[in-house]
């Protein structure tokens, strides 16, 4: 702020005067006076210039707009000058003007922005682009031209689009180009991009510093620049690209709109010129076309006529928004007297308290209606020639969009569009505003594009800069497991299978690297493949290969390559071998299988012997003849070979039930023994990562291995059961030790080393199922491309066998890997076959209760005459007496109830004669004691 004051003073100092009164205009005055900086004889200005004059013209001779009002327009040539401009703007408010159009330039802008909101007065610029000075700091700065905040989001999405991921950013040292680039970072960050290099020169570099700028650049590893300058030295900067051969088949320019403002205003240029420009990708602030635009277009030749000694320019789109400024003040003018507004100012009664030498700081008036100016002004709805023309709550125009070019030969040729509304497109954004915003990448589209060398073939982006640097690679210097990778004792050479893919991998890549491998470790032990990875991320290293894990701690610091070992945790713990022996048909059910199984064979037999003995003849005898029947019958179901025939509904339906059981537990048992006696099996203690977590036995893994964190974060294993192992016969040592002998239980390891390890050491083997899934990669730097070439290498090793052919020149299998061996498994238990059981055990009970419910209903009916006569008698004989029922036959019991029924029958004739004969009697001996003749008629 002391810095904007002191110029405030100096340029007071330079003249300026007024008679510091409040000055009071009607309410609709005959003239309204607007100012205007800008330099007449630059790109922008020479063309602003004619388009606000023709403006005002308009305006004034249209009646619908300020009718009644003219506009007094006041222009002041800043020639290129930030003091000028400043001095321009104070000489404005002795005239009692309510807005300013300008200034051309952001840099002057931040300055002038700082006494617009003194003074009240707005500024309305169509070409101070910086995104910042839309922030809340400048209240009274209206920008009527597109924000470079969405011209670098244009930029950073087309980086996106064609897949590369860094840029090299050349700008203007001052606020236009640092505040543009800034944002230019920001989004590129949205798509995980960023810029690389910032190579900053003066806002009027000679060119030899633009040369010195450009040989550092070219030292860098990137190929896309970004140019965001001005009209003045951009063209120079891409001289001296092309004279430096930096504009040649590799490289990608992308200027922001100074290139197409400089080609729209000074077409057509020479070829020598347009020679500088070919190849490169460009913007232009997009205005869809209409009739207004049409209209203005066809008038530009008459209105630049004779107003340059070189003849007429060309209409720049800062035309076409400087002509829409002049168009939105005048409907915010009139919308302002609308509403009652009142052209008056007053003096700052800060500045008249200032006294001091011939300092006249009374000149400088406050604009009483700014704040009601401003407030119409960010309210105009309108259609203009760029389009609508409408603000957004951030004080930006809605819809911005900007057209694609790309130059070639002599033409500026349309690539498509981008638009914050639906990104790239080969569609003009008005099509695509009915339609639902669509950023997905398959709806991102722009026509080819020539590139620089005259090539249609996109250009990757990057190569290895001519600076000769090699890239330092960091390859672990192992003391075990020499086969993966090793250094040959007394050189700096490197072998084994990882540098062999990764030697491959690089043959297959399109052009050279440069690189040296650089050992990591002391060379005692093996070295820490996590410090390795950091390493790159410290710039140590710029890449690290060998056999290095993709892990998650790891993957969020670097790129890896497509993993060319699948490597995951194993469990690795000693084995016997299990002959076959007498008592090997056992060996396929547990006990508790064995024990569960006959138990219901003895069961089922007597469910079916209750469910047949009252029915079936074979199910009767004697008690030991019974029990043996039960045996034998419940046995000889396990061969399908029982005897005897079941005659009840019941005993067939648990017989049927039971077959099925018994048919799946004998195939079970079939398969299971013809395995055992057949394939030679492998026993160990220890079954799994399960089995080493319930228990405390001490866990050996391999020094410097993730496999310890893994153990500890992951599982939970307590660190104090972890004993570090260094190399191979460290592992064979303390897996036969054992943990009692002062050893280890079992190893955790990578799946890659231990298939090493056990290719000779036949008394181990991989237990359990592989616990975790990953595998190895080469490590480069985040976001690297090299990373991006090298996987896709290495697929193509993948796909044509080399990778399998280099494996099996270093990892070659013995005989003892190959044996026809398998691990023991698991015993039949009883929770596989827990179902059948229960389904038989409910079928047998259901039966049950179904028979004694109908023997409760055959006794009581049998009986009923007995317990009528009986009912005094004891519970105990009731029992017994249903106990003898039930063990009877049936048919005997149907019998004997025949035979009850017969003579009930016959007992109930011979008393019906009784009743008949005593009634007789009793009549007869009535009549005696009356009359004969009453007895008669009776």
């Amino acid at each position: 702020m002391s810095k904007v004051w002191l110029l405030v003073l100096a340029a007071v100092c330079h003249g300026i005067s007024s008679n510091g009164v409040v000055t009071n205009s009607s309410t609709r005055p005959d003239v309204v006076n607007v100012g205007a900086i800008l330099s007449y004889k630059s790109i922008i200005g020479k063309v602003a210039k004619v388009a606000i004059e023709a403006a005002v013209e308009d305006v004034n001779s249209d009646p619908t707009v300020l009718p009644g009002t003219k506009i007094e327009l006041t222009m002041q040539d800043s020639n290129y000058s930030g003091f000028l401009s400043i001095v321009e703007a104070l000489k404005f408010m002795e005239k009692d003007t309510v807005a300013i159009i300008g200034p051309q330039q952001s840099v002057t802008a931040h300055i002038i922005s700082h006494i617009a909101n003194e003074l009240q007065v707005p500024l309305l610029s169509y070409s101070a682009t910086d995104p910042t000075l839309s922030s809340l700091q400048f209240p009274f700065f209206v920008r009527t031209a597109q924000n470079d905040l969405y011209q670098m989001a244009a930029i950073a999405d087309l980086v996106n689009y064609y897949g590369w991921r860094e840029v090299i950013a050349i700008y203007v040292d001052d606020d236009h180009g640092r505040n543009g680039i800034a944002a230019l970072g920001d989004k590129l960050a949205e798509k995980r991009c960023r810029i690389s290099y910032k190579a900053p020169m003066s806002p009027d570099p000679t060119r030899d510093e633009i040369t010195d700028l450009l040989v550092k650049v070219a030292l860098m590893e990137s190929r896309i620049v970004v140019l965001h300058t001005y009209a003045g030295p951009g063209p120079v900067v891409l001289n001296v690209a092309q004279y430096l051969g930096m504009m040649g088949t590799g490289y990608v320019w992308i200027a922001t709109n100074w290139l197409t403002t400089l080609l729209d205003t000074n077409a057509p240029l020479d070829s020598d010129a347009m020679d500088d420009f070919q190849g490169v990708i460009t913007l232009r602030m997009y205005a869809p076309d209409s009739e207004l635009k049409r209209k203005f277009v066809s008038r530009w030749n008459n209105l630049t006529s004779g107003k340059s000694t070189n003849g007429s320019f060309g209409l720049s789109s800062y035309g076409l928004y400087a002509y829409d400024t002049v168009w939105l003040l005048a409907h915010a003018i009139d919308a302002f007297f609308n509403q009652g507004g009142i052209i008056s100012f007053s003096n700052d009664s800060r500045l008249t308290e200032l006294h001091g030498g011939s300092l006249n700081l009374g000149a400088m008036s406050i604009f009483n209606g700014g704040n009601l100016l401003l407030q119409n002004i960010l309210q105009v709805n309108m259609t203009g020639v760029t389009g609508p023309i409408k603000f957004n709550s951030d004080r930006n125009f809605i819809y911005p969009a900007f057209e694609v070019i790309n130059v070639i030969d002599t033409a500026l040729r349309r690539i498509g569009y981008w638009s914050n509304y639906s990104g790239l497109s080969v569609l003009p954004p008005e099509m695509l505003y009915a339609k639902p915003p669509n950023r997905s990448s398959e709806s991102q589209r722009l026509y080819p594009v020539i590139w620089p060398g005259q090539t249609t073939e996109r250009p990757r982006g990057w190569i290895f800069p001519n600076n000769g640097r090699h890239l330092n690679i960091g390859v672990p210097k192992r003391v075990s497991y020499r086969e993966f990778v090793s250094q040959i004792e007394g050189t700096d050479l490197f072998k084994g299978y990882c540098i062999d893919v990764f030697t491959a991998a690089l043959n297959f890549l399109p052009y050279a690297v440069p690189y040296k491998l650089v050992p990591f470790g002391d060379g005692i032990n093996n070295p820490s493949s996590s410090e390795l990875v950091h390493l790159i991320t410290t710039g140590v290293y710029d890449a690290a290969i060998g056999d290095i894990a993709i892990i998650t701690n790891r993957t969020k610091i670097v790129d890896f390559t497509q993993p060319y070992v699948e490597s995951g945790l194993v469990v690795v713990a000693p084995v016997r071998r299990l002959n076959s022996n007498a008592w090997a048909f056992l060996r396929p059910f547990t006990p508790m299988m064995w024990g569960v199984t006959a138990i219901f064979f003895l069961i089922v037999g007597a469910v079916v012997w209750i469910l047949e003995h009252r029915i079936n003849d074979e199910f009767r005898g004697p008690p030991k003849k019974q029990v043996v029947t039960v045996l034998w019958f419940s046995l000889s179901t396990l061969f399908f070979s029982h005897k005897e025939n079941t005659v009840s509904t019941l005993g067939r339906l648990v017989l049927i039930i039971w077959l099925f059981v018994v048919l799946i537990i004998v195939s079970s048992y079939t398969a299971s023994l013809t395995s055992i006696l057949t394939v030679q099996k492998l026993s160990s203690s220890v079954k799994g990562i399960e089995s080493l977590i319930d228990s405390k036995d001490p866990i050996g893994y391999q020094q410097n291995s993730y496999a310890r964190n893994y153990l500890v974060e992951e599982l939970g294993i307590h660190e104090s059961r972890l004993v570090p192992l260094n190399m191979p016969e460290d592992f064979a040592e303390a897996l036969k030790k054992g943990p009692r002998g002062g050893g280890v239980a079992a190893v955790v390891d990578e799946r890659a080393y231990v298939d090493l390890f056990l290719s000779t050491r036949c008394e181990f083997s991989i237990v359990g199922q592989e616990f975790t899934k990953a595998g190895w990669g080469f490590a480069f730097p985040r976001d690297s491309p090299l990373a991006i070439d090298m996987s896709t290498a290495i697929l193509r090793l993948s796909e044509n066998g080399d990778i399998e052919r280099i494996h099996d020149k270093w990892l070659t299998r013995s005989a003892c890997t190959s044996q026809s061996t398998t691990f023991e498994v698991d015993r039949l238990q009883l929770k596989s076959f827990w179902g059948l059981f229960l389904i038989c055990g409910l079928a047998c009970l259901l039966a049950l209760i179904v028979y004694f419910i109908l023997m409760v209903r055959q006794f009581s009916r049998h009986y009923s005459d007995d317990f009528e006569s009986s009912s005094r008698s004891s519970g105990s004989k009731s029992f017994q007496t249903f106990l003898t029922f039930v063990d009877e036959k049936e048919e005997e019991v149907k019998n004997r109830s025949k035979r009850r029924q017969m003579e009930k029958a016959s007992n109930r004739s011979v008393g019906e004669d009784e009743s008949t004969n005593s009634s007789k009697r009793r009549y007869t001996e009535s009549c005696s004691s009356k009359s004969l003749d009453r007895c008669e008629e009776a």
